[in-house]
């Protein structure tokens, strides 16, 4: 019997408060809204574990097609922790990473969505500008510009 194989990585899931300024920043940044809908039912909580739960969910896609942001807002059971404020060195999910072709003209664009930089845009080597950012709700963002071999 053979090892079972990976396949590819479908999605990072978010859970928001409000999923219409989570698409808003996502599209701003790049991202293609898929579709929005309801999933809710006894399947569902099985899945999760949380029971009976009624969850409204959008999926954002990247440019390329290959990787996908779920975005959830849970309207059954009610959200029980709220870990948005938690700094780098935190347990868990921490942030997820996009790569853009001018980081400063991102964050001009972001920043219109309420978008905050949390340290300083840096310049590691002669590979990458760096940046962490805060969006919609405190979500932490990283953006990343490629330079010279790595563009």
């Amino acid at each position: 019997m053979s090892k079972s194989q990976l396949l590819r990585m479908d999605n990072v899931g978010i859970v928001v408060e409000s999923l219409d300024h989570a698409i808003a920043f996502f599209t701003e940044l790049g991202l293609r809204f898929e579709g929005r809908a309801t999933i809710e039912g006894e399947w569902a909580g099985r899945v999760t574990g949380l029971g009976n739960q009624r969850v409204e969910i959008a999926m954002m896609v990247t440019p390329d097609g290959h990787s996908r942001l779920e975005l959830s807002r849970f309207l059954a059971p009610a959200v029980v922790a709220d870990h948005r404020d938690s700094p780098v060195n935190a347990l868990g999910y921490l942030r997820a990473m996009f790569t853009v072709s001018d980081i400063d003209e991102t964050l001009a664009r972001l920043r219109k969505h309420g978008a905050q930089l949390v340290g300083d845009v840096v310049q590691y080597e002669d590979s990458y500008r760096l940046c962490y950012l805060r969006g919609p709700e405190g979500l932490l963002i990283g953006l990343a510009e490629p330079l010279g071999s790595n563009r």
